[in-house]
């Protein structure tokens, strides 16, 4: 596949590769970046890009597939079944709205590993999935009735993340704080011991895996820390020395500014008035903590807690999560960076994944207008292509067909 007339953007570094050809080849990964395809060039569809802008497929780094909402109505016996229907539907509407990878953070019964292996099967398409498979929640924390795994001690959580890697999972969640879900509710308390967080820290190293923590407060976060945490969730109340603590190669932060700052989402989506003001109580406090995290240097990653497809202010939650993140203080590049080449680096595939360029797999979104200029471009993704293949916007001419196809509306 060609596509061609394209402008790309280089996340790294923000240079602008002006009017060029992307080849993805037949094993559906980058090939090539060129001015042109060469003369008598005729493998595979070659589709016109228009002087559209080229960028990564979107990575969303915290999602939950299989959330019911409200989160009172989750059925922990549920047929595995239904889970996965769910969240196969969710994981579509992602795809189509140009998330080519996710990071699931907790699934009912393990929705993500099953959707990944059945699309290793070629029976689904949906993004690529790095998976925790369940959460490991202590009894009566903030986890208690999403059907998470439950643990307590030190041995008891070592052997609940082993079990999850075992099943497939490629990282570990944990709950170091309370939350905003459950009335009365306090994202400040502190949920688990030290040993608590040691044994899921060493089950995941021994399985050169690592650990997600949710975590609200900068003690736990601290606290986490000291213990081998490098993934933290949310940071709602974030002081300025802990927000350097955070800053490290392999030290990672999604802010999921969403969760606080999506009022009439939450309410179309029926959640309970006490969810939505304790969110909203904590808005203030979240932004600021954010801020600092940006000024020190924090690694930012893009991530909604929300179903990264699912419409948020008439953008997909994702992009929504973007948009929230500039307006606090990244830049253009850095936004895009948070939701491309740094997420990838969270993944551990940015080997791979979350640029274009040559080796890369063809996983491409396209925007009418420079996103570095402009990031609400993104709020008109109007070409997905994952691994080479497209999955919505384009009309493609066929082999040998040359450069006469044109971007469109949804295929």
């Amino acid at each position: 596949m060609w596509l061609v007339n394209a402008n790309v953007v280089d996340v790294l570094n923000g240079e602008k590769l002006l009017d060029r050809a992307v080849h993805i080849g037949h094993d559906g990964r980058i090939a090539e970046v060129a001015s042109a395809p060469p003369v008598g060039e005729s493998d595979g569809e070659v589709i016109d890009v228009a002087g559209r802008w080229l960028l990564p497929g979107l990575i969303s780094c915290h999602t939950h597939l299989s959330v019911v909402f409200p989160f009172s109505e989750t059925d922990e016996n549920e047929d595995p079944a239904i889970t996965a229907y769910r969240s196969a539907t969710r994981a579509h509407q992602a795809l189509q709205a140009g998330i080519t990878t996710i990071r699931c953070v907790h699934e009912q019964n393990r929705a993500d590993l099953s959707l990944r292996r059945a699309a290793a099967r070629g029976w689904i398409k949906v993004p690529r999935i790095r998976g925790a498979g369940r959460a490991i929640s202590t009894v009566g924390g903030h986890g208690e009735g999403s059907a998470t795994a439950y643990a307590t001690g030190e041995e008891e959580f070592y052997r609940a993340a082993a079990a999850e890697i075992e099943a497939g999972a490629d990282h570990v969640k944990i709950f170091i704080n309370g939350g905003l879900a459950k009335a009365g509710e306090h994202y400040d308390a502190q949920e688990m011991q030290d040993g608590e967080i040691r044994g899921a820290v060493r089950a995941a190293n021994d399985r050169d895996k690592y650990v997600v923590a949710h975590s609200g407060d900068s003690v736990a976060i601290r606290q986490a820390l000291a213990q081998g945490v490098t993934s933290f969730e949310h940071a709602y109340r974030l002081d300025e020395d802990t927000a350097r603590m955070l800053v490290g190669p392999d030290l990672f932060l999604t802010p999921t500014l969403c969760v606080t700052r999506s009022e009439s989402w939450m309410r179309a989506n029926h959640f309970q008035e006490h969810s939505i003001q304790q969110a909203l109580a904590a808005a203030d406090d979240h932004l600021l903590s954010i801020q600092r995290a940006i000024r020190a240097g924090v690694t930012l990653v893009n991530g909604t807690d929300y179903p990264p497809g699912d419409l948020v202010d008439g953008v997909p939650a994702a992009v929504h999560e973007m948009l929230l993140m500039a307006d606090a203080g990244l830049t253009p590049l850095q936004a895009l960076q948070s939701i491309s080449s740094h997420a990838a680096r969270l993944l551990r595939i940015d080997d791979h994944v979350g640029q274009v360029r040559p080796g890369y797999v063809g996983d491409l979104v396209a925007v009418d207008r420079d996103p570095l200029q402009d990031l609400d471009a993104l709020r008109n993704i109007s070409l997905v292509i994952q691994g080479g293949q497209v999955v919505r916007g384009s009309t493609v001419a066929g082999a040998g067909a040359g450069a006469g196809a044109g971007v469109g509306g949804a295929a």
